[in-house]
């Protein structure tokens, strides 16, 4: 109750980048992506992502299949035009593309999905994310990396 209190009064993205750390270490952190990204409120909702973005670089025992769970919901909410909110699920969906090789793929697809909308906000997320997740040095550091 209290995160959601906290939440609730979010009014920058500094208070909810920084907040989202301790949000995400706490055992219902799934369930408060998953309510927060249904919340029409701009920072609530960029709450959910940066949630997100976090947990994909920072939880590595966590299973790559709970990232994967994710995709559907960052593509749900790649039309949010909102500038902290489409920030935000960018940001979620290139860490997790990043995170694995078994992630890499389906996060690419997806942002080129979204590379590909007539929707501009979706249009942005995915170009953006196309461009880092076939950057040279990060598919570099993936195939190197430890799985």
């Amino acid at each position: 109750d209290q995160c959601r209190r906290w939440a609730a009064d979010f009014d920058s993205w500094e208070i909810v980048d920084t907040v989202a750390d301790l949000f995400a270490e706490t055992p219902f952190w799934r369930d408060l992506i998953d309510e927060f990204a249904d919340d029409d409120r701009e920072f609530v909702r960029r709450t959910a992502f940066a949630m997100l973005a976090w947990s994909a670089v920072h939880l590595k025992k966590e299973p790559d299949a709970t990232f994967l769970a994710y995709l559907p919901l960052i593509e749900k909410h790649a039309r949010d035009p909102r500038n902290f909110v489409r920030k935000a699920v960018n940001w979620a969906l290139r860490q997790i593309g990043k995170r694995s090789m078994s992630l890499h793929a389906p996060a690419l697809a997806l942002a080129e999905k979204l590379a590909a909308s007539s929707d501009r906000t979706a249009r942005w997320i995915g170009k953006d994310a196309v461009k880092e997740l076939t950057d040279a040095k990060q598919l570099a550091r993936l195939a190197t990396a430890k799985t």
